[in-house]
């Protein structure tokens, strides 16, 4: 399964190239013309100074150096071959960083788009609530402003710089960043009030604080992370370039101390009389090279950056920015994951799903009543109401505008109620045609109040209804009307509830198969809190959760030596974020927020942290799954080099030579050939990532072992054998 090849937003954005189908995590395809602008980067990589931070490849470089220096002193087509072919080694290993970089390198050439020459109205004096006459605005370049200035975005302008909106409300493209052709909101106050520079106001105007530093804006980090100019090495990564270091010593001792047993064999010219004239020292020299080379993992040292700079821009394929490699690689051991409720696991508001009736009242009037009392709430719950009403009831949407005889009452967090008065239609002689209908919906104890005031008893039909919804994890909204000259009274009650998104308990099948916790954090009492997290299928869940609840929880479990990730929008969420492990802060959230946090989310949708999990467990997949095949692939080159070294003065070590290799030239180059070939075979699935569907660990490692264990061992051969037969053909041709 893969997914699409990256290429540039039409918008001009981040480069995206979706999720992966079914929940599975692929990567990027590979675009052969890539290879070939990769080159002349591969090429400047040859610099020692550059790839002394890749020991074997290090090594590698050195033995081409020889090699050359022997094969200008005593110069055959053996010779050269194997110079060459170790030269395009080291070559092919570079350019698989480079492919990798080059990939980084076209997604930052799109951000770049967002940073230009800005020019900002900055507010020298401005404080909240001045008057325009107590401060004064000039132009400044943006690369002028400084942390704590102030400025004003007009419709239309650029915003100069990353910041947090100190007044107004405005909506902003952020396409630049994100690819998303929808303007979002941001406004002051709140967890929505963070911009980034780069972006455009597209209507009304803001007032913005700058956070930044100078140089150090969210773009100028997102280019030079992509690009992996900053890019550090994780401790997983530094461990195993410390094994591999290790190899390659001791293969370079033991190849070293051949060396008298090989020259003394005179093995090489044994077998190929025609090259008695070359330099016994010299050929035995290049065999030994070549017989180093081949043994050391130079297959997973080759392609170690590669694929760790791979896993970068997994995430950045899909609008996730990983502030390092360290956060990558800890989403893949994460054992416990965090998930805020509303918007992650929930659709985000609660909706209506039925109307219940008291006895002597239908379904219909509850439904009509509801509806009514529903008109002026405009929050989500408020307009999920009235979709109810029609398209349960039939019931069609009233236009406020042509109601002349009606009052409505809005909705407020202070009485927790919306509703509507309507007054009777005037007659001509100045009469009225009859009472006024009061109808009230909201809190069950706001609405119950709203009754006894009025005259009203509530019935004990209502308490056991809105104790049932309540129990069952939903949300009870009582309806009621008060009609002139008669006691208020109770309707029904509206029932919402929390809509688990689809396929959420799957998700989380999938994260317990990969022996992964999941909490949900939610500030809904323990009861709703256990019917919605024994709906979605989550393991635990954390109710009327507070800042310092969710910091306890997380250290806690890291108490417990377990990684934590969570993701968070809000200033409260920052010490959160800040302690876990992998801490996904929203773009959408506080600056403090994404400070605090080593991943953004730039779709600021929670429920990616999942996927971000699933592509760290896909990088250190990757990683295990090419060392095991680099390691493996060493067997078939015993079976190729040693016996064409030795077989001369040892005859009965021919037996080691199960591939019928023709003849010891060609059987040392068809090693050293294959060993330079299987780098660049390897390059696209370094950098797409081996494909990882969710296990425990056993069943992960036997894979490994089978797939990349034994096709490390038999690859090799089957190669080597094709090569050898080449190199015959050539050989007879010529």
């Amino acid at each position: 399964m893969t997914v699409s090849p990256v290429v540039p937003a039409p918008s001009g954005g981040l480069p995206s190239s979706g999720s992966a189908s079914g929940g599975r995590v692929g990567g990027g395809l590979l675009d052969p013309r890539q290879l070939f602008r990769s080159l002349p980067d591969a090429a400047r990589k040859l610099n020692p100074v550059t790839l002394w931070r890749n020991p074997v490849m290090l090594i590698v470089e050195i033995g081409a150096v020889f090699t050359t220096v022997l094969a200008v002193a005593d110069p055959s087509g053996f010779a050269w071959a194997i110079t060459v072919w170790l030269w395009l080694t080291v070559i092919f290993a570079n350019l698989a960083e480079a492919v990798a970089e080059g990939r980084g390198k076209a997604q930052a050439a799109t951000l770049r788009q967002a940073k230009r020459d800005t020019v900002a109205t900055r507010l020298t004096g401005w404080s909240p609530g001045a008057a325009p006459n107590a401060y004064r605005d000039e132009a400044v370049a943006a690369t002028e402003l400084r942390h704590g200035d102030v400025v004003v975005v007009e419709a239309g302008q650029i915003i100069p710089g990353d910041g947090d909106v100190v007044e107004g409300i405005a909506s902003v493209d952020e396409s630049a960043i994100t690819g998303e052709s929808a303007p979002v909101i941001r406004e002051s106050g709140g967890d929505r009030s963070a911009v980034t520079g780069g972006t455009r106001v597209l209507s009304d105007r803001i007032v913005v604080r700058i956070t930044q530093q100078p140089g150090q804006s969210f773009i100028d980090r997102m280019i030079a992370l992509v690009e992996g100019a900053n890019r550090q090495k994780t401790p997983n990564e530094i461990a195993l370039n410390i094994l591999l270091a290790a190899l390659t010593i001791i293969f370079l001792m033991a190849v070293v101390t051949l060396q008298p047993l090989a020259i003394f064999s005179k093995a090489f010219q044994a077998a190929a009389p025609d090259t008695a004239a070359i330099n016994a020292d010299g050929v035995t020299g290049i065999v030994l090279v070549s017989l180093l080379v081949c043994l050391i993992p130079t297959t997973i040292g080759a392609l170690l950056s590669a694929i760790g700079i791979a896993g970068m821009d997994r995430l950045v394929q899909r609008n996730v920015l990983a502030m390092s490699g360290r956060a990558v690689e800890a989403a893949g051991d994460v054992n416990t994951l965090l998930l805020d409720k509303t918007g992650t696991i929930t659709l985000g508001n609660r909706q209506a799903a039925e109307f219940v009736p008291v006895d002597g009242v239908t379904a219909d009037e509850v439904a009509d009543a509801a509806q009514l009392s529903s008109l002026a709430d405009e929050t989500p719950e408020g307009r999920s109401v009235v979709v109810l009403a029609k398209n349960a009831y039939g019931l069609r949407e009233r236009e406020p505008g042509l109601m002349p005889h009606a009052t409505f009452v809005p909705f407020t967090a202070q009485t927790r109620m919306s509703g509507i008065d309507l007054t009777p239609e005037a007659t001509v002689d100045g009469g009225a045609n009859g009472p006024t209908r009061r109808v009230r919906k909201g809190a069950a104890s706001a609405v119950m109040k709203w009754v006894r005031d009025n005259g009203g008893h509530p019935t004990e039909q209502v308490g056991d209804i809105v104790d049932g919804i309540s129990g069952g994890g939903g949300t009870p909204l009582v309806v009621a009307e008060h009609v002139d000259g008669s006691p208020a009274r109770t309707l029904g009650v509206i029932h919402l509830k929390d809509v688990v998104k689809s396929g959420m308990r799957e998700r989380f099948d999938e994260m317990r198969r990969m022996g992964i916790r999941t909490v949900m954090i939610t500030g809904d009492n323990p009861r709703t809190a256990k019917a919605i997290a024994d709906e979605a299928g989550v393991d635990d869940f954390l109710a009327e959760a507070t800042p310092e609840d969710k910091l306890a929880l997380i250290k806690r479990e890291q108490e417990g030596g377990r990684l934590v990730a969570m993701t968070g929008d809000g200033t409260n969420d920052a010490p959160a974020l800040a302690q876990a492990d992998v801490g996904v802060a929203m773009n959408t959230g506080t600056t403090a927020a994404k400070e605090a946090g080593n991943m953004v989310d730039l779709d600021s949708d929670p429920t990616k942290l999942i996927e971000i999990v699933e592509i760290g467990k896909q990088l250190l997949i990757t990683r295990g799954a090419l060392t095991t095949f680099s390691i493996a692939n060493d067997i078939a080159k015993y079976f190729a080099i040693i016996p064409a070294m030795f077989a001369g003065i040892y005859p009965s070590l021919d037996a080691l030579n199960i591939m019928r290799l023709s003849s010891p030239e060609s059987a040392i180059l068809s090693a050293v050939v294959f060993n330079a070939i299987i780098i660049v075979v390897l390059i696209p699935l370094a950098l797409r990532g081996v494909r990882y569907r969710p296990s425990s660990a056993s069943k992960l490692l036997t894979r490994n072992l089978w797939v990349y264990g034994l096709g490390g061992i038999v690859a090799p051969f089957i190669g080597i054998k094709i090569i050898d037969l080449i190199i015959s053909l050539i050989s007879g041709i010529s």
